[in-house]
């Protein structure tokens, strides 16, 4: 019974984890670092890795900078097919629901974000030397979800033709025949 109920919703608990922490630390940023301040509390690693508050009007990593409204109706969409699959997945796919639900929980996480500032808050700015793009919780599951999606379905598209299909359907136990 819980493993059934999992089964349906851990989507949902992956995508809910994802919005809380994403929200709670744009939270934290908008509170404690003015708007293009940056902060790191230890010096020797600001070259690798600094907090930057920026606020982004674009897609994931500042890309895109004129497409918000666009990127809040693509958020809706991703999250519709998502939330669509995931609900026709058989039972088990362990690591494809958890993908699921990073990517839903970055969609919804930065969709709240347009929907009530305008714009999203990006924050995590690694390798700082080199001018990298500053980033988000949301955008970091988005980008992991999509990165072991691709992985999964890579691994899956290896397999043999023969092991897909035992996998897939095994064979069904013979039937004794009414003279055993």
């Amino acid at each position: 019974m819980l493993e059934k109920v999992l089964n349906r919703s851990w989507v949902y608990w992956v995508a809910a984890l994802v919005i809380l922490m994403d929200q709670y630390t744009k939270f934290l940023v908008r509170q404690n670092l003015p708007v293009g301040a940056a902060w790191m509390p230890l010096e020797w690693l600001a070259p690798y890795f600094r907090l930057v508050h920026i606020e982004n009007t674009g897609a994931a990593f500042g890309m895109f900078p004129a497409g918000g409204q666009v990127f809040s109706v693509i958020a809706v969409v991703v999250s519709a097919v998502i939330i669509y699959y995931a609900t026709r997945l058989p039972p088990g796919h362990w690591a494809l629901r958890t993908t699921l639900g990073l990517q839903l929980g970055g969609a919804i996480g930065n969709l709240i974000d347009r929907l009530v500032k305008g714009p999203v808050t990006d924050f995590f700015n690694v390798l700082s030397l080199w001018n990298t793009p500053v980033f988000n919780v949301a955008d970091l599951s988005i980008t992991t979800g999509v990165l072991v999606l691709i992985v999964l379905m890579w691994r899956d598209s290896r397999r043999s033709p023969a092991s897909v299909e035992a996998t897939a359907a095994p064979e069904a136990a013979p039937t004794p025949s009414p003279h055993d």
